[in-house]
């Protein structure tokens, strides 16, 4: 078979590259594309993952080049939010029923990363915490549904990476006494530290590592049920005198991650991440897109390239159309999040009844799960595809590498553990052509296209 080569950044003096993505000519490599895969998705149709022939173009396009010589982070996965009322409805499925789901979901190809809540979320039925009353700690409220389903994912993907995240500390350690709202007292700052400890190797014993932790999820927002302010000098002050000396002392080796919360505020974790106190017990911070651009993620990177990223919840709702949010979860969230250091890229919920359940008195009421679970039946919705899009194909341990899109193209490169390259291309708007050295390609109308060299 005639080998067609895909040119990597040769062509910078036709294409704009930006000065870190170029690389000499003389040095940049070729890659063999005879024997590409391609797999289309086409939103407006449902039509997601379909493995079909070169989409070659009767003219050339504007270039797309790749430059697998500049690497960034490495992935750890992507995945959803398992919160306490998704393990709620995915429990009652009969046995050979759900775990048929689960494998689909986290088998070979699957989600490789989770995000649970220490105690409750607002989509969980009630309010709670571990330890409601001093000295009563227990997960007994999550063991009827949302730990056994743990150690059946787990069971599945031994590897898989989970994430906590609090909502509210216990009532009786705020200010106000309520779930909703109001500041952990600094009094119970190393009483707080001590309870999060405890979590993690009471989980642990259950055979369920924790990852890793924020110390509270959207610390800006006070108006959730369940929720608690911290700014950022509370949460400063609490990884450093508290949380990170308990976690130190104690051996605790789940990585500690701030700010979990919006891309308008980077300031937040570059501020904490400015003071050494806080910083020596820190491994990155982490990202929502509900206020702010994308980028602001860069803005952290840049100002602290040691320190890792992560996207880590966005929704999808129930009055969203399909295909749109799917498109703009493709750029912003996928594409848009691992080009701007994400290493793990989690959206919201995995699971909710057909009414948008389980959730709290205040909590979302139009939080469209990644599927619907309705009695025994199953409907998969945005979130899943707009996981599974990238989950499918770039598995833990890819490494992303450089890339330069024209104006109208999304796109994301990653090198896999088993060398081979994906690339994620989005288009939006009218089909059109794009050029990859040699090869010209097709893109449909509104699609993503991934490329597996």
């Amino acid at each position: 078979m005639k080998h067609i080569l895909l040119t990597i950044c040769t062509l910078a003096f036709l294409f704009s590259c930006s000065k870190e993505e170029q690389v000499p000519a003389q040095t940049a490599p070729s890659l063999d594309f005879s024997n590409a895969e391609f797999y289309q998705s086409l939103p407006k149709q449902k039509s997601f993952f379909q493995k079909i022939d070169k989409p070659g173009a009767s003219g050339s396009g504007d270039l797309l080049v790749l430059n697998p010589d500049l690497t960034f982070q490495t992935i750890d996965g992507f995945g959803l939010a398992l919160t306490g009322g998704s393990a709620q409805v995915m429990y009652r499925l009969e046995p050979v029923k759900r775990a048929a789901l689960l494998q689909e979901l986290f088998g070979k190809n699957g989600m490789t990363v989770l995000r649970i809540s220490v105690g409750a979320s607002d989509l969980d039925s009630a309010v709670f915490s571990y330890e409601d009353e001093p000295g009563t700690f227990s997960l007994a409220k999550s063991k009827p549904d949302l730990i056994p389903l743990l150690k059946e994912i787990i069971a599945i993907n031994p590897a898989i990476k989970i994430m906590a995240s609090p909502w509210s500390a216990p009532i009786w350690m705020k200010d106000n006494y309520s779930s909703r709202g109001g500041s952990l007292m600094e009094k119970y700052y190393v009483t707080y530290a001590e309870y999060l400890a405890k979590y993690t190797q009471e989980m642990a014993k259950e055979g369920i590592p924790i990852w890793s932790l924020t110390p509270q999820n959207e610390p800006l927002n006070p108006g959730n049920n369940p929720s608690m302010y911290m700014s950022a000098l509370m949460q400063g002050t609490f990884v450093a005198k508290a949380l990170g000396p308990v976690f130190e002392k104690q051996g605790i080796q789940t990585k500690i991650v701030i700010y979990d919360h919006n891309c308008d505020h980077p300031e937040y974790a570059i501020e904490l991440l400015n003071v050494p106190e806080v910083r020596k017990y820190v491994n990155g911070s982490a990202f929502h897109l509900y206020g702010g651009d994308i980028s602001a993620m860069s803005q952290v990177q840049k100002a602290h390239p040691d320190k890792d990223l992560y996207f880590t919840e966005q929704w999808t709702g129930a009055k969203g159309d399909f295909a749109s949010e799917f498109m703009w979860h493709m750029k912003n969230v996928i594409i848009g999040s691992v080009n701007n250091h994400a290493k793990a890229v989690i959206e919201w919920n995995l699971a909710t009844d057909p009414t948008y359940g389980p959730h709290t008195p205040g909590g979302c009421s139009e939080c469209l799960g990644a599927l619907t679970i309705g009695g025994q039946e199953i409907t998969r919705n945005q979130s899943y595809y707009i996981v599974m899009q990238a989950a499918k194909f770039i598995p833990p341990g890819s490494i992303r590498i450089g890339i330069s899109a024209p104006l109208g193209i999304q796109a994301a490169a990653f090198k896999r553990p088993d060398g081979k390259i994906v690339v994620l291309v989005q288009n939006e708007g009218a089909k059109k052509s794009i050029s990859l050295g040699k090869q010209n390609v097709e893109l449909a109308a509104d699609s993503v296209l991934t490329i597996v060299l």
